[in-house]
């Protein structure tokens, strides 16, 4: 199904396709404990930037690899390109309209990165077998 995300002010448009049932990570590391960002990492092609381009700003830390996306405007992270899945983006499940029909939570443990990032390299590949 598809879903429109933005961020508050509507500056950063975009679309994705995903199930209507959506599997999503909480990740308890320092950015996304603080920020409140609930994961769905998708492939690049279920990705659709419909505008807003020039109203986007880039973070980066520590390894610098993972680009983090905010709006200049209102300053909300809707999606990202992560350390994890370069191939793909991870877009927060609070930014979606609809809401999912149904959501499974899985707890990530971010802190210890290095050991559990291979848990999630397969989310981005097309065929998430």
């Amino acid at each position: 199904m598809k879903y429109k995300g933005s961020c508050h002010c509507g500056a950063v448009q975009f679309e994705i396709e995903a199930p209507e049932t959506l599997e999503c990570q909480d990740c308890n590391c320092s950015i996304c404990s603080k920020s409140g960002y609930l994961h769905l990492i998708i492939p690049q092609s279920k990705f659709n930037l419909i505008q807003g381009e020039n109203s986007l700003t880039t973070y980066t830390f520590d390894t610098g690899q993972a680009k983090h996306k905010f709006c200049k405007i209102c300053g909300i992270k809707s999606f990202y390109i992560p350390r994890s899945n370069p191939d793909g983006y991870d877009v927060n499940i609070h930014c979606l309209e609809p809401k999912p029909k149904e959501l499974i939570i899985e707890e990530f443990d971010g802190k210890n990165w290095e050991l559990h990032a291979h848990k999630l390299a397969h989310l981005s590949k097309e065929n998430k077998g």
